[in-house]
This record gives C-alpha cells, sequence and structure tokens, in this order.
C-alpha cells in the first residue's frame, strides 16, 4: 500500500495512527515517520512498523 491507502484504511476503519502505535508499542513520532517517508524503514523497529501498516511485505524466511 501506499502511504495514502495506508491513512484511507486507517479513517475507514475509525482508528488513529496514534491509537495504532499504542496498540502495539511504538512511539506515535515513529510511526508518523515511517509513514511520511522520513524514516525509510530498511530495518529494525522502522521496518517492523513499515510491515505492520502494509508499507513492506514481511521478510522472506531464508531456507535452511
Amino acid at each position: 500500500m501506499t502511504p495514502d491507502q495506508v491513512r484511507a484504511h486507517m479513517r475507514n476503519q475509525g482508528k488513529t495512527l496514534t491509537q495504532f502505535a499504542n496498540e502495539h508499542g511504538w512511539p506515535r513520532a515513529a510511526v508518523y515517520r515511517v509513514l511520511n517517508g522520513t524514516d525509510k524503514a530498511h530495518y529494525g523497529r522502522a521496518h517492523e512498523i513499515a510491515v505492520k501498516l502494509g508499507l513492506k511485505s514481511p521478510p522472506k524466511q531464508l531456507a535452511a
């Protein structure tokens, strides 16, 4: 999804981004940084947020 699609999806659910952040235990500012593209979300918490928002695909598991 694009950031605009994520915002529309949240609006359709009647949920704010602050509520989303609180439900997952993330700082509100971190969620906004990912959504606004300030944080590129290549790894760590930001990547986790991007995956949960639907901006990025979940990481693929490596075959053992």
